[in-house]
């Protein structure tokens, strides 16, 4: 199996899969999730086989990478393919120029995941689409 992951261009399949996971799993409105900042980030692919199978993406808001829209199909979760994505994204934002923390917005079940790659809780757990988040923070 050739798994790949890095910076992509396709935003049709990183679409794709946000929409499964997100839009038709987890009931997120479509307007919340397909929004604005799409054209303004950098998308993370993860393919096996040339299959789109994981996807992120980050924006870059002065010293800090914020990144989201993180999704694993079903049948690749528990695999570390979602670590490795982190992983990958968290290398990108140590090359951004400027860049010294990277931040997310964690889904509360997977605070435990973000804390074993280093990222700290934060602040109060607050709504985003309907699922209680809690931001969480790295140094670089």
């Amino acid at each position: 199996m050739t798994l790949h992951i890095g910076v992509s261009n396709d935003l049709a399949s990183c679409h794709l899969l946000r929409r499964i996971v997100f839009i038709e799993e987890q009931g997120v409105p479509e307007l919340e999730e397909l929004d604005a900042l799409d054209d303004s980030s950098i998308h993370f692919l993860a393919t096996e086989e040339d299959l789109p199978i994981g996807t992120a993406r980050m924006k870059i808001y002065g010293d800090t990478a914020k990144i989201g829209r993180v999704c694993v199909l079903q049948a690749h979760r528990g695999t570390g393919l979602g670590a490795a994505m982190i992983r990958a994204a968290i290398d990108q934002a140590r090359k951004e120029p400027g860049v010294r923390f990277a931040k997310l917005g964690a889904q509360i079940h997977a605070l435990g995941f973000y804390e074993k790659l280093g990222f700290k809780a934060q602040g109060p757990v607050y709504d985003d689409a309907g699922i209680d988040h809690q931001d969480m923070v790295l140094p670089l």
